[in-house]
């Protein structure tokens, strides 16, 4: 899990003087395994502004197009005039916003920015893609074209967020509570000592009789499922800048905004979604075990031969989706053409089992972010708040409008509690907490804790990893600290006395062994 520090700090009020190497040593304090700590914008140094292209000259008589720019780059340059730059990138157009980096300027990897003459023009700086800032893979494979909004000659270092820290830890099996923001933040709150805003606590409707029709046939597989409808989206939409950032520093392209928004709310919460294009979807969605031979193109475009043993979305087709893993090809958001493109939406959020989604997923040779998160556990209560997220985003940012109807369906559950001596961590450790010590840390977890002598705990639904008194005393251990575990000898068990020279070979039982000149060389 890539976490953006300048993400992280939404969630809690770190000291401003905090760098990312601080708080992965507070992280790893807690039992986070935080590898890198990665420097974002390292020795870049600007100008690098926003440029409005001007005008476009094709240079002939090379062997690859050439183009001969004048784009306004307003003061930034100290004359206010256009600003020369010969450019071999086609994807750009006169009038677009650009990204442009000026002479003086320094480009990640020491890359110095100076007026060069090159074929048979004088190149005054350069038009810049992702790739040359630093930024990975936009999607786009060519120069950056920024939307129309942003003013000739903003600083584009600042805009693009290009500098930033991003810690990336190394999540294990057992906590997958880590693979999203909400988790990351949350120990975060922990090692400061400081108030966590949960990105999960928002207001969301009423579940009723409105919404998207949905029928859950293996409760077993899928024990909550979440449907919300978003109408009246603009195809030609587009994420904007911070939402492709915070993607891309979390190791994810960004496509289109629906998914980009998708993807984006998966990060944040630890819930992984699926949106369908309505207008694609044929009567109730359902949820069941595959038909054995059943047939299925999945978004990759490659046919699959389901078990019976997968658990599949469907509509009165058949399947549209494997669930916990991909979405099918026959209800695609196509969200890119303005004339044809999406306008509503159908918003999945649910809860899938972890060894159904682990194995299907095997099965299928199918890894995907939204598996990787199934197989570790999901918040299963925390499915309403992420397609509550969704419609908000993209009512926001597309235009559209949340349709009333909520629908939700919850096979009722049990909160899982374990009961526990109120010493127990005491006991595993060695070391003397105390019940009030054991009884905060809990809290600070998120369980609810009853009792004095014994302690009834509420495990919270984000931790399918807390099953028994030993994984409630580990986690009041390292959040008291590994370090401060005391180092101690083990003491051997008492055994047979030692053989004495000169004895006369009894053995510990009594009994009499023969005098070592009568052994057989």
């Amino acid at each position: 899990m890539r976490v953006p520090l300048s993400w992280l700090r939404e969630y809690v009020d770190l000291p401003a003087t905090e760098t990312g190497r601080d708080v992965q040593a507070k992280l790893i304090e807690v039992g986070l395994e935080v590898e890198t700590v990665e420097q974002l914008g390292t020795g870049l140094k600007g100008p690098l502004v926003v440029g409005k292209v001007l005008t476009i000259e094709e240079l002939e008589g090379f062997k690859k197009p050439i183009r001969f720019c004048t784009v306004d780059v307003g003061t930034a340059n100290g004359t206010g005039e256009p600003q020369e730059i010969v450019c071999g990138a086609r994807n750009f157009a006169v009038g677009d916003k650009v990204v442009v980096v000026l002479p003086g300027a320094v480009l990640p990897g020491d890359f110095a920015i100076a007026a060069r003459k090159t074929y048979g023009k004088t190149s005054h700086g350069m038009i810049c893609s992702g790739d040359e800032l630093g930024m990975g893979d936009d999607g786009s494979g060519g120069i950056i074209v920024l939307p129309p909004e942003h003013e000739v000659g903003t600083d584009a270092i600042e805009l693009l967020e290009l500098v930033d820290e991003v810690l990336d830890i190394a999540v294990t099996p057992d906590r997958g509570y880590a693979l999203s923001m909400r988790g990351v933040a949350r120990e975060t709150a922990i090692a400061y000592g400081l108030p966590l805003r949960d990105p999960a606590l928002l207001d969301v409707p009423a579940p009723n009789s409105f919404g998207y029709p949905v029928q859950i046939g293996d409760p077993l597989g899928c024990d909550r499922f979440t449907a919300r409808t978003v109408t009246g989206l603009r195809p030609e939409a587009r994420s904007p800048i911070w939402l492709k950032r915070r993607l891309q520093k979390a190791g994810m392209r960004p496509i289109s905004l629906t998914v980009d928004v998708a993807n984006y709310v998966m990060l944040e919460l630890g819930q992984p979604l699926h949106t369908y294009d309505r207008s694609r979807i044929q009567g109730t969605i359902g949820v069941r075990r595959a038909e054995q031979g059943e047939k299925f193109t999945t978004l990759d475009g490659v046919q699959r031969v389901l078990d019976a043993e997968d658990l599949v979305i469907t509509d009165e087709r058949g399947p549209i989706g494997l669930a916990g893993v991909m979405g099918g090809a026959n209800t695609e958001i196509a969200d890119h053409d303005a004339e044809g493109g999406t306008t509503d939406v159908v918003i999945e959020a649910a809860h899938f089992d972890a060894l159904s989604v682990a194995r299907h997923a095997r099965r299928h040779k199918l890894g995907s972010e939204a598996a990787k998160r199934y197989e570790r556990g999901v918040d299963p209560q925390a499915t309403s708040a992420a397609a509550q997220r969704t419609v908000d985003l993209l009512v926001l940012l597309a235009g559209g409008t949340a349709e009333t109807g909520v629908t939700e369906i919850i096979a009722p559950t049990a909160p899982r509690t374990i009961t526990m001596p109120a010493d127990h961590p005491d006991q595993v450790a060695g070391v003397t907490y105390g019940r009030e010590t054991v009884v905060r840390r809990l809290q600070q977890v998120g369980c609810d804790v009853y009792g004095q002598d014994d302690l009834t705990v509420t495990v919270p639904s984000w931790r399918p990893d807390l099953a028994e008194p030993n994984d409630l005393a580990e986690e009041v251990i390292r959040l008291e600290g590994y370090e401060n575990l005391p180092s101690t000898l083990p003491k051997p068990p008492r055994g047979p006395r030692p053989h004495r020279a000169g004895s006369d070979c009894t053995a510990a039982s009594g009994a009499r062994w023969p005098a070592p000149d009568t052994w057989r060389r």
